[in-house]
């Protein structure tokens, strides 16, 4: 789950724009991501439960009630509020089902097939299917997603591009995406295993700005193409809401010319978490992530700030470069009555290429959210969280955890 919000939570809009998306951390379609008051798990009333069993009584009652058959899995859905300085107010729709992918197999952590859908007020559109699939006792992971649409969003100034320092520039992208990936299990809970990118993608300005200097990939059909390499290890006792445990996991794609791509580039990335359980209702959650991007990429291709929820409190497209660095620490509470609460801080930052890191870019930010318990066969949460940044603030809502 927290894998696939890289691609399917992190995610329609990374997605569309191969990874790196610029919108606020507010718009994030989180598949660990998005939900509203709304939101609905149907399994609920059942799930939660183990079948009774209702033997006939001792006179041989022939109506006497059979045994509830337990469900297989677990719908989620909900229609998501947005309202981000990057794209403007609309709803983001989440439909996801969380199951076993075979009866048989009592190993294999529960797999997920989902989609999702874009649709604000500034014209942004788009939609994602996703799936992530555990097989074969826990041998196998298979992650895939196709995401389509367009943003319409605000480029940054900043030292990594010459004209725009102060500024702002109004771009509508629009892409699409296949991404995929399988994985074996090596041993030791340690999986590995090739993945690909397939996308294309047009970046326009919205209107006539003279006052800034466009960067060069405007106007260009671009496709990229790219393979790279996998490997996590998740030690954790439920994805969905670890209380103990840790989760790793490392990642490099080559983007390449010889595939086909327009810009040749590399992009790794490195996310730890570790959990550890305070009491049976708090657990203390630590997440640290690296962005690293080697070669010539498109401005879209660099590490940026807040696209998912590296640190939350920022508008992604504000803060991106080559290199970033984040950490956090998230309390979490259970309550009665399904509901919880957390807060968090972190520190980070993004760092150009060839100079040390600048104090002006290293960004804090502190919050505080609200759970609510939508299936408790899985405890999926619907999340929403508050969080305050340099100079900026974001809210957001989501399904799972941040990470």
């Amino acid at each position: 789950m927290r894998r696939l919000s890289v691609t399917l939570s992190g995610t329609l809009l990374g997605l569309l724009l191969c990874s790196a998306v610029p919108v606020s951390a507010s718009a994030e379609p989180d598949f660990q991501e998005q939900s509203s008051a709304h939101a609905w798990s149907p399994e609920e009333s059942t799930d939660d439960q183990k079948p009774d069993s209702v033997p006939q009584n001792e006179q041989g009652d022939k109506k006497g009630k059979q045994p509830k058959k337990e469900s297989r899995g677990s719908f989620v859905a909900a229609p998501l509020p947005i309202v981000s300085p990057a794209l403007g107010a609309g709803v983001i729709p989440v439909l996801g089902y969380i199951f076993s992918f075979t009866k048989e197999d009592k190993i294999s952590p529960p797999s997920v097939v989902g989609a999702a859908g874009l649709i604000t007020d500034n014209g942004s559109r788009g939609f994602l299917i996703g799936t992530q699939l555990y097989m074969k006792e826990n041998r196998y992971e298979v992650d895939a997603a196709f995401a389509n649409g367009n943003l319409n969003y605000d480029l940054y100034g900043g030292d990594f591009l010459h004209g725009l320092r102060g500024a702002k520039l109004p771009l509508k992208q629009d892409g699409r995406v296949f991404f995929g990936e399988g994985m074996r299990n090596v041993g030791h809970k340690v999986f590995i295993g090739p993945r690909v990118w397939i996308g294309s993608s047009v970046v326009t300005i919205r209107h006539e700005n003279n006052e800034v200097m466009a960067p060069p990939d405007l106007g260009l059909h671009s496709e990229l193409v790219a393979l790279g390499v996998i490997a996590t290890r998740d030690t954790s006792t439920n994805r969905f809401y670890p209380t103990h445990g840790s989760f790793f996991n490392i990642t490099g794609d080559f983007f390449t010319q010889a595939l086909g791509s327009k810009y040749s580039f590399q992009a790794y990335r490195l996310t730890f978490s570790k959990y550890v359980s305070l009491s049976e209702r708090q657990v203390l959650a630590y997440n640290a992530f690296v962005c690293l991007t080697g070669g010539t990429p498109p401005f879209y291709g660099n590490c940026i700030y807040g696209a998912n929820n590296e640190l939350r409190g920022y508008t992604a497209g504000r803060y991106l470069d080559r290199y970033m660095l984040t950490t956090q620490l998230e309390y979490r509470l259970t309550l009665p009555k399904r509901f919880g609460i957390v807060a968090f801080g972190g520190l980070g930052g993004v760092i150009p290429g060839d100079r040390q890191p600048r104090k002006s870019h290293f960004l804090p930010d502190i919050g505080a959210g609200l759970r609510y318990e939508l299936s408790k066969k899985y405890h999926v949460n619907l999340r929403l969280d508050a969080a305050q940044g340099n100079g900026e603030n974001t809210w957001a809502m989501g399904i799972g955890e941040a990470f």
